[in-house]
Parts: structure tokens; C-alpha cells; sequence
């Protein structure tokens, strides 16, 4: 039987709260909550016994209000219809070849290097959000699990470096670095851009959305494409 641990929702609280802190004050990039948070609750666990299972079902309140969440990052979006209609074309094309060269690379990568079916499945789709990745993975026979991961582990990845490679690039514009981070990183990365810019922040949220979309179309049909030439 799985136990009610009810004071797993504080200590994540406080934990994530204090990680943000932190990362406010001394503005280093590599201090990103998420990852703070994970290298004290994960020892945390370990260290004392505590099944994962009783730890998640004392939070999950908020796994539950992940998808409002990412249907809250909507709103920026109703701000910015304006230049969203004058530049639609230029959006979905960027959105399509996005989620065109981050499924084709996890999934091809993924089988060239020995990975089983299931496994390259699970990566294939690692740069949408977690809902959708994981319900694409299972369409095509992979593991939600692995995939939950993988999207995690892109989501910190681009939030931790993605606007420092934006600057050593200069890509300063606005749109462009949202729709780039939106596309590579979903949710976390989107998070992190509407901490540095609104504007960027909505168009990272309208990366995130088309990307989920073309990515659960086309998944279920590029898949198989790939096996064959290079499973």
C-alpha cells in the first residue's frame, strides 16, 4: 500500500522556492531550480528510504496541475495575435522543420547507436512537452517513462544553456529566440524565456503548441520510416 507522506508537497515547495533564490542571487545559469531541486530531493530520498511512490503521491497536486499550467502559458499568446497573423507562414515553417530535425535526430541517433525500437521511440519525441511526449511514445511503442525523462533532461538542458548559445550566436531577436526555444525546449524552456522577456516568453509558448501538434501528427508515421532506414 502506498502512504500518504503529507509533507512531501511542503518540502518540494520550499526546496524549489529556495533553489529559485538562489539562482536570483547569484545569476548563474547552471542553477537551474529544477536541477537544484532534483540534487536535493533525489540524495533526500535515498538517504532516507523513502519509496518514490509515497513521495509523489503526498505531491501530486502538482503533477496534476501540469497541463493547466501549460494551458496557462496560452495567455501570452492572445497578446501577441497581432504579429502572430502578419508573420503565420514564417511561424508554422519554423515550428515544422524544428520538430522535423529534433524527431529525425533523437530517433536516428538513437537507432544508429544500437537502441531497440522502444528505446529510439522513447527519444524520438524528447523536445515537446511531457504530456504529449509521453502519449506519443506509447502510440508508436515506446516507454512514456524514458520519454518523460528525456523531455526533462532537453527542457533543462536548453533552459540552462539556450540563451547563452543564443548570445554567442547573436540571435537577438525576440520572436527568433523564442520560437527556437519553445521548439527545442518546451516547457521549461519556455518558463525561462517568459522570466527574461514577455515577448519571447509568448512566442516560445506558440513554438511549444504548433511542435506539440506537428510532432503527435507526423510521429506515428515518420517512426517507421526511420526503422527501416536505420533500424
Amino acid at each position: 500500500m502506498i502512504h500518504n507522506i503529507w509533507w512531501s508537497l511542503p518540502l518540494t515547495l520550499v526546496v524549489f522556492y529556495g533553489a529559485r533564490k538562489l539562482a536570483q542571487w547569484l545569476n548563474m545559469p547552471l542553477l537551474n531550480p529544477l536541477l537544484v531541486s532534483m540534487a536535493i530531493i533525489i540524495p533526500f530520498l535515498l538517504l532516507t528510504g523513502i519509496p518514490y511512490p509515497c513521495y509523489f503521491q503526498g505531491s501530486k497536486v502538482l503533477n496534476d496541475l501540469l497541463q493547466p499550467a501549460i494551458v496557462a502559458l496560452a495567455y501570452p499568446l492572445y497578446e501577441q495575435l497581432h504579429q502572430i497573423r502578419a508573420r503565420w507562414r514564417s511561424i508554422i515553417t519554423v515550428c515544422f522543420i524544428g520538430s522535423m530535425t529534433a524527431m529525425i535526430s533523437g530517433g536516428a541517433i538513437a537507432l544508429l547507436m544500437g537502441a531497440k525500437p522502444d528505446i529510439a521511440a522513447s527519444i524520438m519525441p524528447k523536445s515537446v512537452t511531457t504530456p504529449i511526449a509521453m502519449a506519443v511514445a506509447e502510440s508508436i511503442g515506446g516507454i512514456p517513462a524514458i520519454s518523460a525523462v528525456c523531455v526533462i533532461f532537453v527542457g533543462i538542458l536548453g533552459s540552462v544553456f539556450g540563451h547563452t548559445l543564443f548570445n554567442l550566436l547573436k540571435i537577438n531577436t525576440r520572436s527568433a529566440r523564442g520560437l527556437a526555444m519553445g521548439t527545442a525546449s518546451h516547457a521549461l524552456g519556455t518558463a525561462r524565456s517568459a522570466e527574461i522577456d514577455y515577448q519571447e516568453g509568448a512566442f516560445s509558448s506558440l513554438a511549444l503548441v504548433i511542435c506539440g501538434i506537428i510532432t503527435s501528427l507526423i510521429a506515428p508515421f515518420l517512426f517507421p520510416i526511420l526503422l527501416r532506414l536505420f533500424g
